[in-house]
């Protein structure tokens, strides 16, 4: 499995929407926006949470920004 196919499989298993905005697969260096999906009424810092548990557990550095306004997560993660 390649550290792309990792990364959509934890997000897909938190269930929520994502763009790959900037990727460096050679560096293993992606950038990532996450958004909850519509109805989903879980706080944000606790999506986030569970995304970091899964991102730390698969050996990837994580860097978020949240943003509440906007409602989304702004990730940086690297393996």
């Amino acid at each position: 499995m390649t550290e792309r196919q990792l990364i959509q499989e934890i997000l897909n298993t938190v269930d929520v929407i994502y763009n790959f905005v900037n990727t460096d697969d050679d560096k293993k260096e992606y950038e990532i926006v996450i958004n909850r999906q519509d109805g989903d009424h879980r706080p944000l810092k606790n999506v986030n949470k569970e995304i970091k548990d899964y991102f730390t557990e698969a050996n990837f550095s994580y860097n978020e920004e949240l943003n509440d306004n906007g409602d989304d997560i702004h990730v940086q993660v690297k393996r």
